[in-house]
């Protein structure tokens, strides 16, 4: 399992944002976050500047989304979909872009419910509950 720390996530995503940016090739994973980059110009900026990405410290009250974390939950989601697992995540985001029309409607609820499995799993001491992040990505998918 690949766990890189966050001052290598946050180069990762600005090299990679440098790199489409400036039309350079692109290495899959590279491709993958460029994607998810051109769906949010709002943090173009912050990824332009490296030094600065770097430092920076997001606090919920400054009621700002951290961008990092939210290109890699988009990431993370892509990459469950494409093995599917956990088995039926694919299906349930296949369902819930085509409710939503959107792909990446569907990634953000799917994040709420991702995000949430984590905090239940950090708070609890438990390993993170897959079949409830699936359960609840399905709900959704079918109200």
């Amino acid at each position: 399992m690949f766990a890189p720390s966050q001052l290598e996530v946050r180069r990762f995503f600005c090299a990679t944002y440098r790199k489409w940016r400036d039309g350079l090739p692109l290495i899959p994973m590279e491709a993958l976050a460029a994607d998810w980059i051109a769906e949010h110009p709002e943090y173009h900026d912050e990824l332009a500047d490296e030094a600065a990405a770097l430092e920076k410290v997001y606090t919920v009250e400054e009621g700002r989304t951290n961008p990092f974390l939210h290109l890699s939950m988009h990431l993370t989601i892509t990459e469950q979909h494409a093995i599917d697992q956990p088995s039926g995540i694919r299906q349930a985001i296949d369902l819930l872009s085509a409710r939503r029309n959107s792909r990446h409607e569907a990634h953000h609820v799917a994040m709420d419910a991702l995000g949430e499995m984590i905090w239940a799993s950090q708070r609890s001491g438990l390993p993170p509950d897959g079949h409830a992040y699936l359960d609840k990505v399905r709900q959704a998918a079918t109200r």
